[in-house]
């Protein structure tokens, strides 16, 4: 009896370490490159490194941000997708979780080739806001969850830094209008519903400056 107990606990623990080494496998990143340059390649780059302003720099972005974006692109359940975009729920159609998990891993590694800014005026307003948002408004310092530098905290918030301005005052309008809605308790919305269009734009050309 004891020894078919003790049989029993060790096929146990076998199966749980069996499930957990499931649980932990390691991204393929040869096939996560090889989506990047046939499937990812036409808007972000075969590396992250978008060719135009209308799409997100990717490389060096955080994995764990990353793969929260691509799992709310994909519809799933009979569910319409978290995040709102035809175009990327295109994209994910395909992809299975673990392609995903390689892709957020890939493009973390890939190193970043920012953009500018490019008004001093702009990047003065920006930085003001950054450092130390708006008191009458009730805006609190972007620096606060992104970080002084723009780098953005793993896991919890994106870097920033060196994304197109272009691109970061679209986002920031679209919190704004509700159109996208795929912020933690709202964050991103309230703080952008309490921006002029004229903050907006002078906060995305500061952080496009950011290193």
């Amino acid at each position: 009896m004891i020894r078919a107990t003790a049989l029993a606990v060790l096929m146990a623990v076998g199966l749980s370490s069996t499930f957990a080494a499931e649980e932990v496998k390691a991204p393929d990143l040869a096939k996560a490159k090889k989506i990047a340059e046939t499937v990812c390649v036409a808007c972000h780059g075969a590396d992250g490194n978008s060719p135009t302003s209308a799409n997100p720099i990717l490389a060096g972005q955080g994995s764990a941000y990353l793969l929260k974006q691509l799992t709310e692109f994909k519809a799933a359940d009979g569910k319409p997708a978290v995040r709102n975009n035809p175009i990327m729920a295109g994209m994910t159609a395909a992809l299975t979780v673990d392609d995903m998990k390689g892709l957020a891993l890939y493009f973390s590694q890939q190193r970043r080739k920012p953009a500018s800014a490019t008004d001093e005026k702009l990047v003065a307003a920006g930085k003001n806001l950054w450092r130390k948002g708006d008191f009458e408004k009730g805006v609190p310092a972007c620096a606060g969850c992104h970080g002084p530098a723009g780098a953005g905290v793993p896991a919890q918030y994106p870097r920033l830094a060196g994304q197109y301005a272009e691109y970061t005052d679209l986002q920031l309008k679209n919190f704004r209008s509700e159109e996208r809605s795929n912020d933690p308790e709202k964050m991103m919305r309230a703080v952008a519903d309490k921006l002029s269009d004229k903050q907006i734009k002078a906060l995305a050309d500061y952080v496009a400056g950011l290193r």
